[in-house]
């Protein structure tokens, strides 16, 4: 049986990140980054972007700091699919992707689109853990106005059921891999 999420990731600060729509922040290239705030379509100011976006590149440096963060993400097959800014755009972030992939820290699968009926149908969510004593483990969720947060033990111990069911219904890592190889040679 496949060990859960509190059991994989507990050597430090970790985060789980399941992704039905495009592939997770920490995960993403500039360009995608880029795409997916345009077409968002959510900016008055399209000046703004830029900064959006390099905010979130310097939010990625903690999966290369010195002790950085374990990330595991599950994403749907169909945001590998999903033609973000170009074909070049998404060969470009897949291959990001899959790299990202092949570290010590960060651990990727796939579920895919044949899987049927699953928990992460509701919606999209991460986790963040702390291994400081007392700290709590904090769920963010966007919805169309801002980023929604749940502090709450419940909230997270939900959410971390969740996340393993969904895990459990993902491809192992070398598959995913290879489908993502495979849908990178597609584009």
């Amino acid at each position: 049986m496949q060990q859960g999420v509190g059991t994989q990731l507990a050597r430090g600060q970790y985060g789980v990140a399941w992704q039905l729509g495009f592939i997770p922040r920490l995960l993403q290239t500039p360009d995608y980054a880029r795409a997916v705030a345009v077409g968002a379509g959510s900016w008055e100011d399209p000046s703004e972007i830029d900064p959006f976006v390099e905010a979130r590149l310097a939010r990625q440096e903690r999966l290369r700091s010195e002790h950085p963060l374990e990330l595991w993400a599950v994403i749907h097959e169909g945001a590998l699919r999903q033609l973000v800014g170009g074909r070049d755009v998404m060969r470009d972030q897949l291959g990001h992707l899959l790299d990202a992939a092949r570290t010590d820290t960060v651990k990727v699968q796939v579920v895919p689109s044949l899987a049927g009926a699953n928990p992460g149908m509701i919606g999209a969510f991460g986790i963040v853990s702390f291994t400081e004593p007392g700290a709590l483990d904090v769920v963010h969720m966007d919805v169309p106005s801002s980023t929604l947060w749940l502090e709450s033990e419940e909230d997270a111990a939900r959410h971390r059921r969740s996340f393993d069911r969904i895990a459990r219904v993902g491809l192992a890592e070398r598959n995913a891999l290879d489908l993502m190889e495979t849908i990178r040679k597609e584009m």
